[in-house]
C-alpha cells in the first residue's frame, strides 16, 4: 500500500523527532554509563536531555499528532491498532518521566556545582535508559505495526 503524498511531511517531522529524541537519550544513558561519578560527563549527560533529547521529544510529538490527524486514524472502525496505542503510551509516560528526570536533574546540576548532586544526576541518566529501552519498543511497534 503507497501512502498519500501529503503524509511525508507529518511523517517525517515525526520521525525525524523520534530520532533526535532517540539520540539524545543515547547520549545521556552512553555518559551514565562512563561517568564513573565523574561530574562533566554527568552534565553533559544531563545536557544532551535538555538540549537534545527534549526538543526532539517536542518535535516528534508535534510530528505524530500532524501525521494522526492527515491520515484520519481517528476515523478507523474499531479504534486505534495496536502499534498506535503503544506509541501513544510510551510517548505519554515517556513524556512525563523525561520531564520529571529533568526538573530533577536540574536540582543535581545546581548541587554538582557545590560539590554534590551527583546522585541525583546519576539518576535521571538511569531514567534515559529505561526510556531508550521503552523506545526501542516503541520504534519495533511503529515499524513492525503488530495488531
Amino acid at each position: 500500500m503507497v501512502r498519500p503524498d501529503s503524509i511525508n511531511v507529518p511523517l517525517f517531522i515525526h520521525v525525524l523527532g523520534a530520532m533526535v529524541l532517540v539520540g539524545g537519550l543515547l547520549v545521556a544513558a552512553a555518559c551514565v554509563l562512563v561517568a564513573r561519578g565523574d561530574g562533566r560527563l554527568l552534565r553533559l549527560g544531563y545536557m544532551g536531555l535538555l538540549a537534545v533529547a527534549f526538543p526532539g521529544y517536542i518535535v516528534m510529538r508535534i510530528g505524530a499528532e500532524w501525521t494522526y490527524a492527515k491520515e484520519h486514524l481517528d476515523e478507523l472502525p474499531g479504534g486505534d491498532p495496536t502499534w498506535i496505542g503503544i506509541g501513544y503510551a510510551t510517548a505519554d509516560i515517556g513524556g512525563i518521566l523525561l520531564l520529571l528526570s529533568l526538573i530533577v536533574g536540574g536540582f543535581g546540576v545546581r548541587r554538582l556545582r557545590k560539590g554534590g548532586g551527583s546522585g541525583l544526576l546519576r539518576g535521571t541518566l538511569y531514567v534515559s535508559l529505561l526510556l531508550l529501552a521503552a523506545y526501542v519498543v516503541t520504534i519495533w511497534a511503529m515499524s513492525g505495526k503488530p495488531g
